[in-house]
């Protein structure tokens, strides 16, 4: 019912830049909230940036905070991930999610995202 077309990943040096892209195809299912959680393998996943998508209410962990910017087209159901000055750190699977409420405010908690995508690379090297 909900699927995720994700692109953008790559290799880069640090310093450098990558833009993700994300659609969702989600037919009879309600769509206010997209963002990127970066997988951290071994561990749980953890919240990179979200945006709301009928007002563009934007959201970011504190580590990618001056570099990284999301946007949204609302009438596409995409979003976009524009991530500047990468650093090695920064190396991950980075997983396109969605979440079918809204509540006022954005979140950066798992299970308020409701659909997942397949996730792409980044890798940033030194």
């Amino acid at each position: 019912q909900v699927q995720f077309t994700e692109s953008g990943g790559g290799l880069v040096q640090a310093g450098g830049s990558l833009k993700l892209s994300c659609s969702i195809s989600a037919r009879n299912s309600n769509i206010y909230v997209m963002g990127w959680f970066r997988q951290r393998p071994g561990k749980e996943r953890e919240f990179v940036a979200g945006i709301n998508l009928p007002a563009g209410i934007e959201l970011y962990t504190d580590s990618v905070k001056g570099r990284f910017t999301i946007s949204r087209d609302k009438t596409k159901r995409s979003a976009y991930l524009q991530m500047n000055r990468l650093k090695p750190e920064d190396t991950d699977v980075y997983v396109c999610a969605a979440g079918k409420y809204w509540r006022g405010y954005l979140t950066t908690k798992l299970d308020d995202y409701h659909y997942w995508g397949q996730g792409t690379q980044v890798t940033v090297s030194s």
